[in-house]
């Protein structure tokens, strides 16, 4: 079932639900959704990775807004934005722990021949297209740094 199709059927389960918190997240992922399939140049559906990236974009808004809103203590407008971040994110595939990414990494480390932080880029180029969707760009390039530094 594509994430259009189970966007509109969680709509109709939260309207009838008189959930305004996911309501509102869910209606924000069914208009990027909609957004993406009108934008200029796209034909057909999305593909799971085009949803994945869609719905990483929306979570990643979300975050930013919430550090935003709790430094300027906000917290009516933090809490707006960490009900929506959480429908969002049962959405998205499950992200590998760091245990997991760490291996990851290291395979791909060895994989390339890296043996300095000079070889980053060489590095962050396989390793952001094999972990795409799976773990987060800055824990990536942490783990990238932290591992070639030694």
């Amino acid at each position: 079932m594509s994430l259009e199709l189970n966007i509109n059927a969680a709509i109709k389960t939260a309207m009838l639900a008189k959930a305004e918190a996911d309501l509102r997240a869910l209606r924000a992922i069914k208009a990027a959704i909609l957004h993406a399939k009108t934008a200029e140049g796209f034909s057909g559906e999305l593909s799971e990775a085009d949803e994945t990236k869609l719905l990483q974009k929306l979570a990643k808004q979300r975050k930013d807004s919430l550090d935003i809103f709790r430094q300027q203590n906000r917290e009516d407008l933090a809490t707006k934005e960490e009900e929506e971040l959480v429908v969002i994110e049962k959405y998205l595939p499950k992200m590998m722990d760091e245990a997991e990414l760490k291996a990851a990494i290291e395979a791909i480390i060895a994989q390339t021949g890296a043996s300095s932080p000079a070889d980053m880029g060489k590095v962050m180029g396989v390793a952001t297209k094999q972990l795409a969707g799976k773990a987060d760009g800055k824990a990536i390039s942490g783990l990238v740094k932290e591992l070639l530094a030694k």
